[in-house]
């Protein structure tokens, strides 16, 4: 490895040692922990060997000519940081800005654009008498004005072009920004950046053969902070990869920083494409040219950042550029690259809390930018990448093309639309299940679950250690990975993990025999439990189905549940939080008997059985409940705030409910209903009606606006006027009845049945017993805040008539994709 020292051949244990690297040395730390240079060993346990490949540097206040030194290095080229010998394309030369435009503009792709486009103005011309077929000579004016209109055209896309594209232009300036960016990062994540240098040997050896076929790698990380950019960038620097190409979003190009990052390999694209079809067409050419050359790419599959700690739905929109140029045979192959990226601490969550609760994003300017420096001296702790194993892009497709057809053929044949649909589905949930696979669970995720997976208000340090012992175990044991620092106790680690997040997220009650901790910003807090909820989803909604017969009380007898009702609660909430979780690939029958299995291992249930063998019933065993029903309770506390959520989103449609005197045509603003969810969920909770305030989140709620919308439960209209909103309006078929003399919504109907099946698995609390809280209170103070969203509307918000042609052709789409299992 390039640049790198004490990476040995030999194999102790089953997994490669971490990398440290910090600044100019590469250390071999066999578990991640930094100590003092001493051999550390495990004993009786896995090594899971990692390094850190960004050290601290030399700071000019307390070592002024060590930092000048290292300047000197990095700016001279010296050794590895000359970044002359790396794996991959050409790039950072002179000149290498224009060689790309160039290649762009001359795609046939985009040329073909570019004279239909022309063609299509032409055409509205003449209808519009501005050319006059029957002048003698029309032939040579129509030939001259299309070829002004495709000279205009081709003007636009090279200016479009340039700002889109990255500009590798200049090594010592790649050096300079490497150098940059690793003296504010390790400000901020004083512990650096740690790989598994058995990955990274192994992504080397990759890119040796991409290079050799000139193909691409194309990196798909999770994201979580703007940290992951930088995160990547240095890993590759380092190890001597080509950097890749990253897709970022326009609003962070502004002044100074936007450069900055172009320079460095950002590409930029519009957050929406619209009906831009030129605009299209050149990400499509500069993708195609990208992959065509070899360049390594980046993206992340997720879009935008995750503000709820877990991994968000794939978003299709570039990964449906790279996979058309490999239907469409423009490109040959690319190698895929599922990246993980977890944090001991986020810089911005304390943000995301403040988006989640409603406050507008803020728009990314300079100014901000440098105030921030401030978040640079904090000591976050480290940052860990894992590299999935890369795979082919055309064999994924092949393989899939095998097991929807049964025949081998050309991959040609697969780009139609439906089928491109199902393999973009496909592609985009496996990358994100190889990244579930390689991710680490942080020490300050294994605190914020066990904090936020307790029945007391707090817990004192000896219970902490034993239940984080235990949350790592199982993590271990469900396949999970967990942070390792070397032979450190578990009580080290817990403090390191405390001393990171902080206390403004967990408090300490002094004065006691024994240190007691307790979450202070349980929302905050929430961020970190969510990044261990993957691995224990199918026990979480397994114990939230069982809950629907434990919360009754009384004897086992009571409490006992059918192997058939568990089964229909079970694919209920399953079929309801498909867009929220990534679910075990086995099935729902198969999932269910295995984690039964499972639970019934660990003395969690006992299973009764039928003469043939089959499960006829579950109920907690008297091992369980002699110990508090302690795993139960950690498993529903999980998914408790999902329920919470998705029951907060249903009880707000009750109030879309028209009231019996309206006029108008129903249709309600699409942000001004999600925002009066939101309301309706912090008076709740405030009230007492709502047990988490993790509920009013606002991802987690269009997440089941949107899924509810999937159901046909709630119709949605967009409207080809940009300045218009979003409207919606409950489906006639979902829609409650008032009752004719109250004018009250009437407690009944599809929606009520379906908000009930909702709240059987919610948690119990004061005043909630039963149905009578929604059906009194509840669903009172919901229709009096729907009421005023009637109230709001006028007759220019009306539904235009185009609009509705276009309401009944989405309807139609959806109707077609209904294949799907449903509520």
């Amino acid at each position: 490895m390039a640049g790198s020292r004490g990476s040995s051949s030999s194999r102790t244990s089953e997994r490669a040692p971490d990398l440290e690297i910090l600044g100019d040395q590469v250390t071999l730390h066999p578990s991640g922990y930094i100590e003092p240079e001493r051999d550390v060993q495990r004993h009786g346990q896995e090594r899971d060997k990692e390094r850190n490949l960004v050290e601290h540097m030399a700071r000019f206040r307390t070592s002024p000519l060590e930092f000048l030194r290292e300047v000197s290095l990095h700016v001279s080229g010296t050794g590895w940081r000359a970044y002359d010998h790396f794996i991959g394309q050409p790039i950072f030369y002179p000149g290498f800005s224009e060689n790309m435009i160039a290649s762009v503009m001359s795609t046939p792709i985009l040329q073909r654009r570019i004279a239909e486009l022309a063609e299509k103005r032409i055409v509205v011309e003449e209808k519009e008498r501005l050319l006059n077929k029957d002048d003698p000579s029309y032939a040579v004016k129509r030939t001259n004005r299309k070829a002004v209109i495709e000279h205009s055209l081709q003007e636009l896309s090279e200016k479009m072009t340039s700002d889109m594209i990255c500009k590798m232009e200049s090594r010592p300036f790649i050096r300079g920004a490497y150098y940059l960016c690793t003296q504010l990062l390790t400000r901020a994540y004083h512990q650096g950046i740690h790989v598994s240098s058995e990955e990274v040997l192994r992504l080397r050896a990759v890119a040796e053969k991409a290079a050799e076929k000139k193909q691409s790698i194309i990196f798909l990380p999770c994201h979580r902070s703007h940290i992951d950019y930088v995160s990547l960038q240095l890993i590759c620097y380092r190890l001597g990869l080509a950097l890749p190409t990253v897709v970022a979003g326009d609003n962070l190009n502004f002044p100074v920083v936007g450069s900055f990052l172009q320079h460095a390999g950002a590409m930029w694209i519009r957050r929406s494409f619209g009906d831009d079809v030129l605009y299209t067409t050149l990400v499509q050419s500069y993708i195609d040219t990208l992959l065509q050359g070899g360049f390594n790419f980046e993206c992340f599959i997720e879009g935008g950042r995750s503000r709820t700690g877990k991994l968000l739905p794939p978003k299709f929109g570039i990964l449906s550029f790279i996979l058309d140029s490999i239907l469409s045979g423009r490109v040959e192959d690319a190698i895929i690259c599922p990246v993980s990226t977890q944090y001991d601490k986020v810089i911005e969550t304390e943000g995301y809390v403040t988006e989640l609760l409603g406050v507008p994003k803020k728009k990314e300017n300079l100014a901000d930018f440098l105030s921030a420096s401030s978040l640079l001296s904090l000591k976050l702790g480290r940052v860990d990448v894992r590299f999935h194993e890369p795979w082919s892009l055309k064999e994924f497709v092949q393989e899939q093309q095998i097991r929807m057809t049964g025949i081998p053929q050309g991959i040609e044949g697969m780009n139609n639309a439906v089928t491109k649909q199902k393999l973009l589905r496909t592609m985009g949930y496996k990358v994100l299940s190889d990244i579930n696979a390689v991710s680490v669970v942080m020490p300050t995720a294994l605190i914020g679950t066990v904090l936020l997976t307790l029945r007391g208000r707090g817990v004192g340090k000896a219970e902490l250690i034993r239940r984080v012992e235990w949350l790592s175990d199982r993590v271990r044991a469900k396949g999970g990975r967990v942070a390792h620092f070397g032979n450190a106790p578990t009580s080290v680690v817990i403090e390191r993990g405390l001393e990171v997040l902080g206390k403004d997220l967990v408090g300490k009650v002094e004065g006691l025999p024994e240190p007691t901790f307790y979450a202070v910003d349980r929302f905050q807090l929430s961020f970190y439990r969510n990044m261990t909820i993957h691995l224990f989803i199918a026990e979480a909604l397994v114990c939230a189905s069982m809950y629907t017969r434990v919360k009754r009380g009384g004897g086992r007898e009571n409490q006992r549940i059918s192997y058939m009702e568990l089964r229909d609660q079970v694919l209920f909430l399953s079929q309801l939080f498909r867009g929220e979780f990534i679910y075990p690939t086995e099935g729902l029958a198969v999932n269910l008997d295995n984690t039964l299995r499972a639970f019934k291992a660990d003395k969690i249930v006992d299973l009764v059985w039928d003469e043939e063998g089959n499960i006829v019933a579950v109920d907690l065993s008297d091992h369980e409940r002699a110990a508090g029903r302690e795993n139960f309770d950690f498993y529903c506390f999980l998914i408790w705030p999902f329920i919470e959520a998705f029951w907060l989103g249903a009880v707000a449609m009750m109030g879309f409910t028209k009231p019996i005197d309206y006029r108008g045509d129903g249709w309600l603003d699409v942000k001004k209903c999600q925002d009066s969810a939101q309301l309706l969920g912090k008076t709740l909770y405030h009230q007492g009606d709502l047990s988490y305030f993790e509920a009013v989140n606002k991802e987690t709620l269009k997440n089941a606006w949107t899924r509810f919308e999937e159901e046909g439960i709630i119709q949605v209209a967009k409207s080809r006027n940009t300045k218009i909103q979003p409207r919606a309006q409950l489906a006639p078929d979902w829609a409650p009845q008032r009752d004719p003399k109250t004018k009250q919504i009437s407690p009944e109907g599809r929606l009520w049945d379906f908000t009930e099946k909702i709240a059987q698995s919610r948690r119990e609390g004061k005043n909630r017993r039963d149905g009578a809280t929604v059906s009194t209170r509840v669903l009172r103070l919901t229709d009096t805040l729907g009421l005023m969203l009637y109230q709001q509307t006028n007759k220019d918000e009306e539904m235009s008539e185009e609009d509705r042609v276009l309401l009944k052709k989405k309807q139609k789409r959806r109707l077609a994709l209904q294949a799907r299992a449903h509520l």
